[in-house]
């Protein structure tokens, strides 16, 4: 009877613990990629074994292959997680609607990313890196009021290029806003935001790093065509985690802050001409001009691919573009990257 009596309880416990989950509408999904690109580099001015050019296969399983779960618990409360094949945690987030307005909590894609071409290469870098805008997925705070979204992002790791930095003191967090509409086939986004820490050395000695970007992108849907684009400009966009090929970030150069401002921006387009098959191109360039620097630094890019789908989920993406890195700070040829190959990919 004792026994009988702790085997109930023990279940009670367990039934208790785990209710919620129960009432709870789990959706699992997952993504498996692997790309298979051949590259060859022509080094610039840089040498890798006393080369100035270097061929290789990149053939391996992409970073952003990934598991996850969309959570339902009401009406007003879902949540969502994703991890990525490092693994590493990609989302966190639970969100509740209070009607007309929704608010996030936890790591999710911020304000400032537009996830526009479906470039594959590198994992599929999107032209995010060489004129995109991408910031990433970051912890934040956010609300949404329709088409507007506002969010106060955990600030990223802060240096000074150049400065010996002993503390860095921040006010406000990294406040970022983007607003979405439609317009027939047109769709708009507008983003914005802005980041100011100060560096303080040993001696306690303070500077003022400022960050700020404005973006706009758009998508024009004409059936079976489709043309993207946008347009980002900025001032030490590194410092704030926009991603970028270039070198972004202020720098130091023993009496002041050297600003370093910038630009990019992407054009694409794609025509799907059924199910299972479909073409896209796209171009984008960059230039981030640092102050007292010898040279701009920018980058361009360009893409061929076609998308074959075997079956629902099921497709592959054989594709050829090229990098052209352009000259860094100091006016030395970064050189360029050919490539070509595919990328596998199976949604489950």
């Amino acid at each position: 009877m004792k026994k009988l009596f702790v085997l109930l309880a023990a279940v009670a416990f367990v039934v208790a613990f785990t209710a919620p989950t129960f009432a709870s509408e789990w959706s699992f999904y997952g993504s498996a990629r692997m790309h298979m690109f051949w590259e060859d580099r022509d080094l610039g001015d840089g040498l890798v074994g006393g080369d100035d050019t270097d061929f290789d296969l990149d053939h391996k399983l992409q970073g952003n292959a990934r598991i996850g779960a969309n959570v339902k618990v009401t009406d007003n409360l879902v949540g969502r997680f994703e991890y990525g094949s490092g693994p590493n945690l990609r989302i966190l987030w639970g969100e509740y609607d209070f009607g007309g307005f929704k608010l996030g909590v936890g790591q999710h894609y911020t304000p400032l990313n537009f996830l526009y071409s479906n470039q594959a290469w590198d994992g599929d870098y999107g032209l995010l890196f060489s004129g995109g805008v991408y910031n990433g997925r970051r912890g934040m705070v956010r609300g949404k009021f329709g088409g507007l979204e506002v969010a106060a992002v955990a600030t990223p790791t802060l240096t000074l290029d150049g400065y010996a930095v002993d503390d860095t003191d921040i006010v406000i967090p990294n406040l970022q806003a983007k607003y979405s509409f439609k317009i027939a086939g047109l769709s708009l986004d507008l983003a914005g935001g802005y980041q100011t820490y100060k560096v303080v050395d040993n001696a306690d000695n303070d500077e003022d790093v400022n960050s700020y970007i404005v973006a706009i992108g758009g998508r024009y849907n004409m059936g079976p065509f489709l043309i993207g684009a946008n347009y980002w400009m900025g001032q030490n966009v590194g410092n704030m985690g926009m991603t970028n090929d270039s070198f972004s970030e202020a720098s130091w150069d023993g009496t002041d802050v050297l600003d370093n401002d910038g630009w990019g921006w992407i054009l694409y387009g794609s025509f799907t001409l059924s199910d299972m098959l479909a073409f896209e191109a796209g171009y984008s360039m960059n230039n981030f001009d640092l102050d007292d620097a010898a040279k701009d630094d920018d980058e361009s890019m360009w893409y061929i691919q076609a998308n074959i789908a075997f079956a629902k989920g099921v497709f592959i993406v054989p594709e050829i573009g090229q990098a052209n890195y352009g000259d860094a700070p100091d006016g030395s040829d970064e050189g360029s990257l050919t490539y070509y190959g595919l990328k596998w990919q199976i949604n489950f």
